[in-house]
Protein backbone atom coordinates (compact mmCIF):
# COMPACT_ATOMS: atom_id res chain seq x y z
CA UNK A 1 0.00 0.00 0.00
CA UNK A 2 1.42 3.39 -0.96
CA UNK A 3 1.74 6.11 1.69
CA UNK A 4 1.01 9.59 0.36
CA UNK A 5 1.59 12.79 2.32
CA UNK A 6 0.31 16.32 1.71
CA UNK A 7 1.79 19.75 2.12
CA UNK A 8 0.20 22.89 0.82
CA UNK A 9 -0.99 26.41 1.18
CA UNK A 10 -3.71 27.55 3.54
CA UNK A 11 -6.30 30.30 3.11
CA UNK A 12 -6.77 29.81 -0.62
CA UNK A 13 -9.36 31.93 -2.41
CA UNK A 14 -12.58 29.92 -3.05
CA UNK A 15 -12.05 29.66 -6.81
CA UNK A 16 -8.54 28.23 -6.30
CA UNK A 17 -9.73 25.98 -3.46
CA UNK A 18 -12.35 24.33 -5.70
CA UNK A 19 -9.84 23.73 -8.49
CA UNK A 20 -7.28 22.33 -6.04
CA UNK A 21 -9.90 19.95 -4.62
CA UNK A 22 -10.51 18.56 -8.11
CA UNK A 23 -6.76 18.27 -8.76
CA UNK A 24 -6.18 16.40 -5.49
CA UNK A 25 -9.03 13.97 -6.13
CA UNK A 26 -7.69 13.26 -9.62
CA UNK A 27 -4.19 12.72 -8.22
CA UNK A 28 -5.46 10.21 -5.64
CA UNK A 29 -8.10 8.48 -7.79
CA UNK A 30 -5.78 5.75 -9.20
CA UNK A 31 -5.01 4.55 -5.67
CA UNK A 32 -8.59 4.18 -4.45
CA UNK A 33 -8.58 2.67 -0.97
CA UNK A 34 -5.11 1.14 -1.56
CA UNK A 35 -3.27 4.07 0.01
CA UNK A 36 -2.62 5.64 3.37
CA UNK A 37 -2.96 9.42 3.49
CA UNK A 38 -0.78 11.43 5.88
CA UNK A 39 -1.81 14.99 6.76
CA UNK A 40 -1.43 17.66 9.43
CA UNK A 41 -5.14 18.48 8.91
CA UNK A 42 -4.67 22.25 8.68
CA UNK A 43 -7.32 24.25 6.86
CA UNK A 44 -6.70 24.42 3.11
CA UNK A 45 -4.86 21.76 1.11
CA UNK A 46 -4.30 19.45 4.10
CA UNK A 47 -8.02 19.15 4.75
CA UNK A 48 -9.01 18.82 1.09
CA UNK A 49 -6.52 15.96 0.81
CA UNK A 50 -7.70 14.30 4.05
CA UNK A 51 -11.33 14.49 2.93
CA UNK A 52 -10.41 12.85 -0.40
CA UNK A 53 -8.55 10.06 1.42
CA UNK A 54 -11.48 9.38 3.76
CA UNK A 55 -13.99 9.56 0.88
CA UNK A 56 -11.92 6.93 -0.98
CA UNK A 57 -12.26 4.62 2.02
CA UNK A 58 -8.51 4.73 2.67
CA UNK A 59 -6.85 5.06 6.09
CA UNK A 60 -5.81 8.52 7.26
CA UNK A 61 -2.89 9.32 9.57
CA UNK A 62 -2.62 12.68 11.28
CA UNK A 63 0.52 14.55 12.31
CA UNK A 64 -0.11 17.06 15.10
CA UNK A 65 2.77 19.56 15.35
CA UNK A 66 2.04 20.79 18.89
CA UNK A 67 -0.33 20.54 21.82
CA UNK A 68 -1.60 24.03 20.96
CA UNK A 69 -2.06 23.24 17.26
CA UNK A 70 -5.86 22.96 17.18
CA UNK A 71 -6.28 26.26 19.02
CA UNK A 72 -3.93 27.97 16.54
CA UNK A 73 -6.15 26.94 13.63
CA UNK A 74 -9.07 29.19 12.63
CA UNK A 75 -12.05 28.58 14.98
CA UNK A 76 -14.34 27.80 12.05
CA UNK A 77 -11.99 24.92 11.12
CA UNK A 78 -12.17 23.24 14.54
CA UNK A 79 -15.22 21.02 13.78
CA UNK A 80 -13.60 19.79 10.55
CA UNK A 81 -10.29 19.17 12.33
CA UNK A 82 -12.07 17.33 15.15
CA UNK A 83 -13.97 15.12 12.70
CA UNK A 84 -10.84 14.24 10.72
CA UNK A 85 -8.67 13.61 13.79
CA UNK A 86 -11.45 11.28 14.95
CA UNK A 87 -11.32 9.43 11.62
CA UNK A 88 -7.54 9.03 11.76
CA UNK A 89 -6.29 5.49 12.31
CA UNK A 90 -3.04 6.80 13.77
CA UNK A 91 -2.17 10.20 15.28
CA UNK A 92 1.47 11.29 15.62
CA UNK A 93 1.72 13.99 18.28
CA UNK A 94 4.96 15.93 18.39
CA UNK A 95 6.21 17.16 21.74
CA UNK A 96 6.00 20.89 21.05
CA UNK A 97 3.75 22.97 23.28
CA UNK A 98 3.11 25.89 20.94
CA UNK A 99 2.18 25.84 17.27
CA UNK A 100 5.34 27.57 15.99
CA UNK A 101 7.22 27.54 12.70
CA UNK A 102 9.69 25.11 14.27
CA UNK A 103 6.86 22.75 15.27
CA UNK A 104 5.40 22.96 11.76
CA UNK A 105 8.75 22.17 10.15
CA UNK A 106 9.26 19.21 12.49
CA UNK A 107 5.78 17.99 11.53
CA UNK A 108 6.59 18.43 7.85
CA UNK A 109 9.77 16.41 8.25
CA UNK A 110 7.95 13.60 10.05
CA UNK A 111 5.18 13.60 7.45
CA UNK A 112 7.72 13.31 4.60
CA UNK A 113 9.63 10.58 6.39
CA UNK A 114 6.41 8.57 6.86
CA UNK A 115 5.36 8.73 3.21
CA UNK A 116 6.50 7.19 -0.07
CA UNK A 117 5.36 10.18 -2.07
CA UNK A 118 4.37 13.79 -1.39
CA UNK A 119 1.59 15.84 -2.96
CA UNK A 120 2.32 19.56 -2.74
CA UNK A 121 -0.31 22.22 -3.38
CA UNK A 122 2.31 24.84 -4.04
CA UNK A 123 2.62 27.95 -6.16
CA UNK A 124 6.39 27.42 -6.50
CA UNK A 125 7.25 30.48 -4.42
CA UNK A 126 9.62 30.44 -1.41
CA UNK A 127 8.07 29.75 1.99
CA UNK A 128 6.65 32.80 3.78
CA UNK A 129 8.25 31.54 6.96
CA UNK A 130 10.21 28.54 8.23
CA UNK A 131 8.26 25.31 7.92
CA UNK A 132 6.21 26.44 4.93
CA UNK A 133 5.28 24.41 1.89
CA UNK A 134 8.52 25.16 0.01
CA UNK A 135 10.58 23.92 2.97
CA UNK A 136 8.62 20.66 3.19
CA UNK A 137 9.00 20.12 -0.58
CA UNK A 138 12.75 20.75 -0.28
CA UNK A 139 12.99 18.17 2.52
CA UNK A 140 11.10 15.61 0.42
CA UNK A 141 13.37 16.21 -2.55
CA UNK A 142 16.47 15.94 -0.33
CA UNK A 143 15.22 12.48 0.69
CA UNK A 144 14.50 11.61 -2.97
CA UNK A 145 10.77 11.32 -2.32
CA UNK A 146 8.72 11.81 -5.47
CA UNK A 147 6.79 15.10 -5.29
CA UNK A 148 3.67 15.89 -7.33
CA UNK A 149 3.18 19.66 -7.43
CA UNK A 150 -0.42 20.71 -7.98
CA UNK A 151 -1.25 24.33 -8.73
CA UNK A 152 -3.84 25.82 -11.09
CA UNK A 153 -2.20 27.48 -14.06
CA UNK A 154 -2.17 31.26 -13.71
CA UNK A 155 -3.52 31.18 -10.13
CA UNK A 156 -2.14 33.56 -7.52
CA UNK A 157 -2.39 33.53 -3.75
Amino acid sequence: MIRIGITGHRRLPPEIDATVATMIREELRPHGCEMVGVSCLADGADTVFAEAVVDAGAPLEAVVPARGYREALPPEHHPVYDRLIGRSVLVHELGHGASTSEAHMDAGRLLVERCDRLVAVWDGEPARGPGGTADVVAHARALSRPVSVLWPEGARR
